[in-house]
């Protein structure tokens, strides 16, 4: 059915459009944090309500299409996992609007120092965003696979970082609410990896028909 095609195509820009706007979020969302950014902080902040509205549209627009074509087998499958990734999207945006907070509650105290390999976090952070919405356009298990398996990577680097603001706590006591601060917003970074690694998961559901979600065997391919 064309309409049924035009209406899919048209639900891939949505959600590609949604996945630009998470990615810039997240990028500034650390940037403001990095840099002492209160102004790019409140920008984040201010920009959750219109990822809010584009992700409520893409929802609105997956029930009509399930509801107007009833579609079934890879349609279904297709229209089941833009929902699925919408949702992930929107958590992704809020955890973002998360670290900006956190990055405003750090400039009302004494600077401390940023861990150095938290621009490394945050740079695989946004490529496994990218690559996740990437392997669902072109269809690609196998690079969601990947993406899949480059979370660890993420949680070795959340592992230093942590270890090295607790160190820094035990340092020096002064610095501990704006290194508490430091330590929500990365955990909110990995936090956004993992929802990354949802949609990853997804995708290998839509070409394969696979749930592989909570089954660590099957992320290597048969």
């Amino acid at each position: 059915m064309k309409n049924l095609e035009h209406d899919l195509d048209k639900l891939q820009r949505d959600i590609l459009r949604l996945a630009t706007s998470v990615e810039e979020a997240i990028t500034g969302a650390i940037g403001s944090l990095i840099g002492r950014d209160e102004d790019l902080a409140d920008e984040i902040i201010d920009g959750d309500a219109d990822i809010d509205n584009l992700s409520n549209a893409i929802e609105e627009e997956c029930l009509r299409i399930l509801a107007l074509y009833q579609p079934v087998a890879k349609d279904l499958r297709r229209v089941s996992t833009v929902s699925m990734i919408n949702t992930d999207l929107e958590r992704m945006a809020d955890l973002a609007g998360s670290v900006a907070g956190r990055a405003k509650a750090m400039m009302e105290a004494p600077p401390i120092p940023v861990p150095a390999r938290l621009s490394e976090m945050t740079d695989l952070v946004i490529q496994i965003v990218h690559l996740s919405v990437d392997s669902f356009v072109t269809m690609n298990a196998e690079q969601a696979r990947a993406v899949i398996r480059r979370d660890d990577e993420v949680d070795q680097l959340n592992d230093i970082i942590i270890h090295e603001i607790v160190a820094l706590m035990k340092r020096s006591p002064a610095a501990i609410e704006p290194a508490l601060s430091l330590f929500s917003a990365v955990r909110h970074l990995e936090r956004i990896a993992d929802h990354a690694t949802n949609i990853a998961e997804d995708v290998v559901f839509l070409v394969e028909g696979n749930r592989i979600r909570h089954h660590p065997e099957a992320i290597e391919a048969d």
